[in-house]
């Protein structure tokens, strides 16, 4: 370590760290998404941690590190929150914890491994060995197929759900949590406000496309991988697909080869193809009356190919307002005419608690729900035990508290 960082109190070397960052062109496009949150020295974390938003480090772990180790672990927390990991993976953390925190940290420590050949910033260790999770074999994975990897190679011992997933087996092996490189508030990312969700999108959106107006002016070029995110608008009939196909895809790994880089860093995996079948799919539509026969029959259309490109064994369209109106199981081939056997059903209030609640009474226990709706709830988002995709019309301010939000336009 330079004799500098010794003199320096950890609060400052993590202004350093952070400071050092933002000078260095590279990492231009990332300046505002460092300026998001709080950021501070915390003496009863022993690592480092983050909620998505906020950032704490352990006083002894930073007094330990060299300043390029530190600007390391700036960059991994900086990364958590540029991805959403905290939100997007929420239903793997409720999995198994330990591999839901470790599938974060192999995508992001290989990125920053990958971009600092020159040593600006170096993976921390200690007596001899890397701190952090790394692994050559995850390169240009996202989380979830990464996940899905390790919990074929760890499977829990102890049942899954809820975190309590132990991740234990005969694999490869998942730290416990604090022993690595850092740890993951998921509880303190569940415990924001709607609001408060709402307003980490925005900043973090608007420091994305901040930064790199900033890199093309400066000639930079900045981070590949956040041009992906720059996109105002996303197509959402493609990241409806995309969504189905990472969430249920099957376990023959050798059909994710070639992943669509354009919505990884975003939360969503696509594979060069998908050829196996998938289970049960289940898709929500609001019928309160806020959506009308025209929305109805174009999420109808996109479902009906949504289907045809994944092959689900069944699908069950759920029909609500305060309470499921319909339920209507359409399997193999009967999928084919589903557009024109429904019946849809329902028109008063708008209450989507009642669609997990009657799956629960009705032991329905899909791969994924698609939710289609104009988000104007007349109370919660609702509790889910499994991956949601929530299509919101008409309603550009909604954002759910759960799952993965896309809007979707005409």
């Amino acid at each position: 370590m330079l004799m500098i960082g010794k003199q320096l109190t950890a609060e400052q070397r993590l202004t350093k760290a952070v400071v050092d960052i933002m000078a260095n062109p590279k990492y231009v496009a990332l300046a505002g998404v460092l300026m998001v949150g709080k950021r501070e020295i915390n003496d009863a974390i022993p690592t480092a941690c983050t909620n998505g938003r906020d950032e704490m480090y352990g006083r002894a772990f930073v007094e330990g590190l060299s300043d390029a180790e530190l600007r390391f672990l700036v960059l991994h927390e900086c990364y958590h929150k540029l991805y959403k990991h905290l939100t997007t993976w929420r239903h793997l953390y409720d999995e198994c914890a330990p591999l839901a925190n470790v599938a974060c940290d192999y995508v992001i420590n290989i990125k920053i491994s990958d971009d600092n050949k020159d040593g600006f910033a170096q993976m921390p260790h200690k007596d001899g060995k890397a701190v952090g999770a790394i692994d050559e074999r995850f390169r240009g994975m996202d989380s979830a197929q990464v996940y899905n990897i390790l919990k074929k190679e760890n499977p829990p011992q102890d049942g899954g759900g809820d975190g309590s997933g132990s991740g234990g087996g005969s694999g490869t092996g998942i730290p416990a949590p604090g022993s690595g490189l850092d740890d993951h508030d998921w509880e303190g990312a569940k415990e924001m406000t709607v609001e408060e969700r709402k307003a980490l999108e925005r900043d973090l959106d608007e420091a994305i496309r901040q930064g790199a107006l900033v890199a093309g002016k400066l000639g930079t070029g900045g981070d590949r991988d956040l041009t992906d995110l720059l996109k105002t608008k996303i197509d959402w009939r493609e990241a409806l697909r995309e969504f189905i196909s990472t969430t249920c895809a099957g376990n023959d790994y050798s059909t994710w080869r070639r992943p669509n880089r354009r919505f990884v860093s975003s939360g969503y995996y696509m594979p060069s193809g998908v050829s196996e079948q998938v289970g049960e799919l289940v898709i929500a539509i609001d019928t309160s009356g806020s959506i009308g026969g025209r929305e109805l029959a174009q999420f109808l259309g996109e479902v009906k190919g949504i289907c045809e490109q994944v092959h689900p064994e069944c699908v069950r369209l759920l029909y609500w307002d305060t309470k499921v109106a319909a339920d209507e199981k359409y399997v193999g081939g009967e999928i084919e005419n589903i557009t024109q056997s429904t019946k849809p059903a329902g028109g008063g209030g708008t209450m989507v608690e009642c669609v997990p609640a009657y799956m629960t009474t009705h032991n329905i226990k899909p791969q994924a729900v698609v939710v289609l709706t104009d988000g104007y709830l007349g109370g919660s988002w609702g509790q889910w035990h499994v991956p949601v995709l929530w299509c919101i019309q008409g309603n550009k301010s909604a954002l759910a508290d759960c799952g993965k939000t896309i809007h979707i336009e005409d």
